[in-house]
Order: structure tokens, then C-alpha cells, then sequence
């Protein structure tokens, strides 16, 4: 079994975790109340994992999500091992980190762009599933009338100050 370690650092939204093995980056977990509270959903979500000191990729995936979430940055570039994935949820989550910052796609859009235009409850469910909120951006996938779910902690909430912070809502606009 790989080595599983985490870390958690603060973030304009509060403390968000990160979660790798040896092969890479496999996990983000969004801000609960505190940081215990994050590392607890981590440990839930991977029995096993130890807090360890930060690999490089980890490190400048953090520094990232920090900046992305001071409303700078993007995070496109950081590698992700997808490996735990199914190849559609791989094709969905390659094609979502493609939606540019400050933009949005509706689930049957991004069904298409990943290659199955009549997938998009599939397409909700990969988004339900994404073990990197954030670095694949399911807050940018809306459903066609409205904002649709978002499973992350503090739910559509969470999903419309991801959207603000990115520009993709002005502050006055409220939650559908």
C-alpha cells in the first residue's frame, strides 16, 4: 500500500488540506470549521495518512491554492495523479480544468468537451466524486438552470465564493 501523507495550511477561505502519495498529488480538501476539522475529513477519507512534511509538487500546489484563493493565480498547470480515477472521470476532470478562470460551463457543455455530449448526469456525478476541488474546478460547472450542487463543505455557498473570488459572479449577485 503507498504511503499516504497530508498537510493543511491556511487560505483566504480558511484551512484547505492536501493529500499525496509517491506518485503525486491525489487529493484537495476544501476548508471545514478549523484545521483539526480538515485533517479530520482527511484522515476519514484516507484511513492511514500521516501529516508529513510537504514534496516539492505539494509545496507549489500549495502556494497555488493560497494565491488562487487571494484572487491570483491559476492552477491549470499543477499535476495531479489520476490514477484512482476511471477514465471517464478522467476525460470529465481533464476537460474541466480546461474551463479558463472566470468562466463557466453548464454539465451538458462539459459532457460534450470531454466527449459524450448526453452524459451530463455523468458528468454531475464525476463532479460530485472530484477529489481535487479546486485544481479541477466543479465550482465552474453550473447545471443548465441554475447553479446546480456542490458537495464540498458549506455546499453551494462555498461553490458561489469560489465564483467571486474568480471574478465569474460580481459581489452583489446572489445564489440562484
Amino acid at each position: 500500500m503507498a504511503r499516504v501523507g497530508y498537510t493543511t495550511f491556511r487560505t483566504a477561505i480558511g484551512h484547505c488540506g492536501l493529500v499525496w502519495t509517491d506518485a503525486g498529488l491525489v487529493a484537495v480538501q476544501l476548508p471545514a470549521r478549523s484545521a483539526a476539522a480538515t485533517a479530520a475529513r482527511i484522515r476519514a477519507r484516507f484511513p492511514g495518512a500521516r501529516r508529513r512534511l510537504a514534496t516539492r509538487a505539494v509545496w507549489r500546489a500549495r502556494t497555488a491554492i493560497v494565491k488562487a484563493l487571494a484572487g491570483r493565480g491559476d492552477l491549470a498547470a499543477i499535476q495531479l495523479d489520476l490514477s484512482r480515477c476511471s477514465p471517464f472521470h478522467r476525460q470529465v476532470y481533464e476537460a474541466a480544468r480546461r474551463i479558463p478562470r472566470g468562466a463557466t460551463l453548464s454539465y451538458g457543455e462539459l459532457a460534450a468537451r470531454a466527449g459524450n455530449p448526453r452524459a451530463a448526469r455523468a458528468v454531475g456525478q464525476a463532479m460530485a466524486r472530484n477529489p481535487f476541488p479546486l485544481l479541477v474546478p466543479c465550482h465552474r460547472v453550473l447545471a443548465a438552470h441554475g447553479c446546480g450542487g456542490f458537495s464540498a463543505p458549506g455546499g453551494v455557498d462555498t461553490k458561489f465564493q469560489l465564483l467571486r473570488i474568480e471574478g465569474a459572479l460580481a459581489q452583489e449577485e446572489l445564489p440562484l
